[in-house]
């Protein structure tokens, strides 16, 4: 349903590195009486700079792009204005990567199979200060809270078995023993409830944890 028009529409930055999604989400945009698009970015920089130029109401945010991320981008944005509204854009359904969009500042999670649906509602929402965040996420994200988090190192290690490295060429590439990797690799597994090491690497692509 058509929001009612508005003296002063919702203000809205479009941020992602692909042209087609961003004329899509013009195309939905222009039918709407209450919103307006105030400008489009292609990638983090830009987008920082653009809220600079532009102090939208509401930011439309991709995770994954080149340079610098969505996630770092929405921190440096909200570090400088923090009562910035930010709705990730994204195809991951991981519950570590919408843990660090969160604890990066953003107010609404969107899957990108989800825009045509759920964007409009999800944009007014955020607007008017609720979060929005797809049920299966917010799932996702209770089921695992409990659970030890990896620590730097073992995600790091945990990179190197994703590239198909051997430990001791992990153990070799970190300046660290064997033994060190394989202690680690020990403790990833039940942290992940992981049978093996490939277990681990797709358990952790499926959450987010790994972006290989």
């Amino acid at each position: 349903m058509n929001g009612k028009p508005d003296d002063n529409p919702i203000r809205i930055l479009t941020v992602d590195d692909h042209l087609l999604l961003r004329e899509g989400i013009a195309a939905v945009l222009e039918d709407q009486p209450d919103m307006t698009l105030a400008g489009e970015a292609v990638d983090g920089r830009s987008a920082i700079e653009s809220f600079r130029r532009l102090r939208p109401d509401v930011t439309l945010m991709d995770l994954k792009m080149p340079d610098m991320s969505g996630i770092q981008a929405m921190a440096a944005i909200r570090a400088e204005f923090p009562a910035a509204r930010i709705i990730v854009l994204t195809t991951y359904v991981g519950d570590a990567q919408a843990v660090a969009a969160l604890k990066a500042g953003a107010c609404g999670y969107l899957l990108k199979n989800m825009l045509r649906k759920e964007m409009l509602d999800t944009i007014r929402a955020v607007h008017a200060g609720r979060r929005r965040i797809p049920p299966e996420i917010a799932s996702d994200i209770a089921q695992h809270a409990a659970d030890d988090a990896l620590t730097a190192r073992e995600i790091e290690i945990l990179r190197c078995v994703a590239e198909g490295n051997s430990n001791k060429l992990i153990a070799a590439a970190l300046a660290i023993s064997e033994g060190t990797v394989k202690a680690h690799m020990k403790s990833i597994l039940p942290k992940l409830e992981a049978s093996d090491r490939t277990h681990a690497v797709m358990i952790a692509l499926r959450r987010g944890i790994l972006d290989v």
